[in-house]
């Protein structure tokens, strides 16, 4: 680890008051949960045309099972890199973290100002009438009966109109921040940064990628990833490529 690196991005948190966090697949892998690109990630297991919407209303029992064995954790815990971050929170150095991961780790660490940009996991609501199911109610309905994803809440002619939807954004999916008020809502956030911090994401898949060019010029950017991304080499930025935990473990047993 480059401890004059380090060093710098001890002393860059240390002064911060409003850290703006961008978190990918990286920090969640150290809980135990497989990342989507890598080579053992779940994309070698099953194109990316499952996680579509176009797959969901096609084959939903399938789609469910791939869901619930693949993208469900609920035994996972978060790491030391979840836990600081709540603790930074609960101090006042963090104001955000936008997440493209869906598995809660965020929230169950203790983290309270969580934008889960792609989704959860951890729910489900109905098309038609918006009834909100658990993961753990859709797994009991899918022991239980056949149609388990068609909602009985309501009455639609067409049974597709009422199918219960996983809260994820699949491809071809606009979620709750695929919008130009969600959109909005973030740039402003990083916008009022003074600093960026990101955290196991390539920062290679739009939009999400693109947040970082929002920042104020001379606002510095932490970057910890063990791969690289497109803003390694820009100005005010410090790349680390070591774990999340480790780093960020050792950088706030080091804080004023």
């Amino acid at each position: 680890m480059n401890h004059t690196n380090l060093e710098t991005c001890t002393n860059i948190i240390n002064e911060a008051k409003n850290i703006v966090v961008l978190t990918g697949a990286g920090i969640s892998t150290e809980s135990g949960i497989k990342d989507f690109r890598s080579s053992q990630g779940l994309y070698q297991l099953a194109p990316e045309y499952i996680l579509s919407l176009d797959y969901f209303y096609q084959h939903p029992k399938e789609f469910y099972q791939f869901t619930i064995e693949n993208l469900y954790h609920p035994k996972a815990e978060p790491n030391q890199g979840h836990e600081v971050l709540a603790k930074w929170e609960q101090i006042g150095k963090v104001s955000s973290i936008i997440t493209q991961n869906i598995d809660g780790l965020h929230q169950k660490a203790g983290s309270k100002e969580v934008i889960e940009f792609h989704g959860t996991v951890e729910s489900a609501k109905c098309l038609n009438c918006g009834k909100r199911y658990t993961t753990n109610d859709m797994i009991a309905r899918r022991n239980q009966m056949d149609d388990f994803y068609i909602c009985n809440h309501c009455q639609t002619v067409h049974s597709r109109e009422r199918y219960i939807k996983p809260d994820v954004v699949l491809y071809g999916d606009a979620g709750e921040w695929f919008t130009p008020l969600g959109f909005h809502s973030i740039i402003e956030k990083i916008e009022q940064a003074d600093c960026i911090l990101v955290l196991g994401t390539s920062l290679k898949v739009t939009p999400f990628s693109n947040f970082p060019t929002y920042r104020r010029v001379g606002v510095p950017m932490i970057i910890v990833n063990k791969g690289d991304t497109p803003y390694d080499n820009g100005s005010h930025t410090y790349v680390i490529g070591e774990s999340i935990g480790k780093t960020l473990g050792i950088i706030d047993k080091n804080l004023k």
